[in-house]
């Protein structure tokens, strides 16, 4: 048996996160609506995939989620995103030490992701 989860063996409690690398590795992790941003980075931190060896990181901290081209906060919980439960969604995984200024609109601090700004929801 495979242990890859597929989108529609997703349970109906969960949210299942696609997460993509700026090389453009994606990966899937299950969360709870109540795991916040901080508590992603944290268990892909821990569970770091084999086939993402090349761009491990130092420390959970400097990992950073990007929804719908923008950066979540480490407080934020997929709950209070209202994301779709028992369905995927996708999210970029960048490294980054700090988040940009709010008052920027992510224009002027927005230094590799310069060409992707959006993400595709199936």
């Amino acid at each position: 048996m495979s242990n890859a989860k597929m989108s529609s063996n997703v349970p109906a409690d969960m949210i299942n996160l696609r997460l993509i690398l700026v090389s453009g590795k994606t990966k899937e992790f299950l969360f709870s609506p109540n795991d916040s941003a901080s508590d992603i980075a944290k268990h892909v931190y821990d569970n770091w995939p084999m086939d993402w060896e090349e761009e491990q990181v130092s420390s959970p901290n400097i990992l950073r989620l990007i929804y719908q081209g923008r950066f979540l906060h480490g407080n934020v919980t997929l709950g209070a995103l209202k994301l779709p439960f028992g369905k995927t969604t996708v999210m970029h995984l960048v490294a980054r030490e700090t988040l940009p200024e709010p008052n920027s609109q992510g224009q002027r601090n927005r230094e590799k992701t310069g060409e992707s700004n959006c993400c595709v929801i199936l």
